[in-house]
């Protein structure tokens, strides 16, 4: 049972099919927004809980801030407004009143309020309150919020107009503290995709033209989808002195002297969740990474006559009891008994296209014979009729070779997509405008990335634009061999990667 628009067919037409079909969001009456239903919100509950231990666990502390922040507080800092002012949704009154017959906006507010599309400048306005001296440093917070961008192309989970993110927010008394930070925060986020999205990445800082408004540096994460295209899956910017001169974010040093803070900010959304649909899953659903599914056993009840019922619910509850006791990954196995009124067989089609990793059917008959029937999500076609002790005992080891799997099949197919030997500006543009150089299973497909050479010169910025793609990050594992830049063919040392992008 197949989805109604497969991958190779059309593939934006394809995710939205999974998404719809996974039940995992629709598209709200609100024009631009999402709604993100169980299964969907379920998934981001996961990431959210792995990642919030990652953080405590790197000492910041969780806080929230106000949604609306004051116009004049972007006014301080030029360079970011206006990197966001295009995205920015105003409120300028306080109220509706009755006016001929329709609601009209009334109470004209003195200063506009921008709803929070990032929150560097309020979260500054706190810190300059709080910090004093070198004593009160570092301050390690990060925040779990909405944000709202006025996207004019909304996508499910990819973009929309608000969408669920995190936010971290430091201040340090020295750069380099700050700078370790930053990097620091970047590798969580590596850690999150890789290990528990099972989403392989790239690590780099982004080219100068292409940073974060207002930032100093800004690294990045760089995932390659199953189309070829890149996603950026994560930044962490190292923000210099730039937002704490404008909020005065001062201190007094261990020199009795006073100095502004270096600050850092990072974040990652639900945008990582179109990320997981769009390197795992396949032609008949989603497929969920262990470590993030929702549920990662589902039992289906097969039970056709009501005399049945006891006995079935009976064993199904006393595996589930066992079960809870089990831990991969450390943690205790997340379990659904899907009691309703369903036909078994729509249950399971259900579960397969949410992705749910382990699908147990469980009937008379497997009471009889103490055992079930097991549906693993990375192996459809294939069934096993377990013992109950056999899979009690193998379930731990089942999900984390599911994880692994997960993450091996999309490294390889990553690294096999990395073109490395295109070496003249003449083959690059022949890649990009007519090659059909995508590799995954012994089949072509659309170009991917390429790993190449730059100049670092921002005004080849146009010759990106010529060919609709972009320089994703410049790798931290620099060759630090030379060649040519791929863009203009002069001499260039920088290694960076470039790809077609969401």
């Amino acid at each position: 049972m197949t989805l109604k628009t497969k991958r190779a067919e059309n593939y934006p037409a394809w995710y939205q099919c999974v998404v719809s079909e996974a039940d995992m969001a629709e598209n709200s009456v609100s024009p631009g927004c999402m709604v993100i239903k169980p299964w969907g919100y379920g998934i981001w509950e996961r990431i959210r809980d792995l990642m919030d231990e990652e953080f405590r666990e790197t000492d910041h502390e969780n806080a929230y801030f106000p949604m609306f922040i004051p116009i004049s507080f972007f006014r301080k800092e030029a360079e970011h407004v206006e990197g966001f002012a295009k995205e920015m949704a105003v409120v300028t009154h306080s109220k509706l009143t009755q006016k001929d017959g329709t609601l009209q906006p009334d109470g004209e507010l003195d200063e506009p309020l921008i709803v929070r599309p990032t929150s560097e400048t309020i979260i500054a306005d706190s810190f300059s309150k709080w910090v004093k001296s070198y004593r009160d440093l570092p301050v390690l917070i990060n925040q779990w919020a909405n944000v709202v961008r006025w996207e004019m192309r909304p996508r499910l989970f990819l973009r929309t107009r608000e969408f669920l993110w995190q936010e971290g927010h430091t201040a340090h008394s020295s750069a380099l503290e700050a700078e370790i930070e930053t990097k620091r925060m970047l590798e969580v986020y590596r850690k999150t995709s890789e290990e528990f999205l099972a989403m392989p990445v790239i690590e780099g800082v982004k080219p100068e033209y292409d940073k974060f408004p207002g930032a100093v540096d800004t690294y990045c994460i760089e995932a390659m989808m199953q189309d070829g295209k890149a996603l950026q899956a994560g930044t962490s910017h190292f923000l210099g002195q730039n937002f704490a001169k404008s909020a005065n974010i001062s201190f007094i040093n261990k020199e009795n002297k006073p100095e502004f803070a270096y600050t850092t900010s990072w974040g990652v959304s639900t945008r990582l969740i179109g990320g997981v649909i769009m390197t795992h899953a396949d032609d008949e659903g989603m497929v969920v990474p262990p470590r993030i599914a929702p549920y990662q056993v589902v039992i289906v009840p097969v039970i056709k006559k009501a005399e049945d019922e006891d006995k079935v619910m009976a064993y199904i509850n006393a595996i589930a009891s066992e079960l809870k006791q089990k831990k991969p990954f450390g943690e205790k196995i997340r379990i659904k008994v899907d009691k309703r009124a369903k036909q078994s067989v729509d249950k399971f089609w259900e579960w397969t296209r949410k992705g749910a990793p382990i699908i147990c059917e469980i009937g008379p008959r497997d009471v009889e014979n103490q055992g079930l029937m097991l549906k693993n999500r990375l192996t459809l076609g294939q069934k096993e009729l377990l013992s109950k002790q056999d899979f009690l005992d193998s379930i731990e080891q089942r999900l984390e070779n599911n994880q692994r799997q997960m993450f091996n099949k999309a490294k390889a197919r990553m690294d096999l997509n990395i073109r490395k030997d295109i070496q003249t500006p003449e083959a690059f543009k022949a890649y990009f405008g007519e090659s059909n150089e995508w590799i995954e299973d012994g089949k072509t497909g659309k170009v991917a990335f390429v790993r190449g050479k730059w100049n670092g010169k921002s005004e080849t910025e146009e010759i990106l634009k010529s060919l609709k793609i972009s320089i994703r990050c410049i790798p931290f594992d620099q060759s630090g061999s030379k060649g040519k830049c791929l863009l203009t063919g002069e001499d260039a040392t920088l290694d960076v990667i470039y790809a077609r992008s969401y």
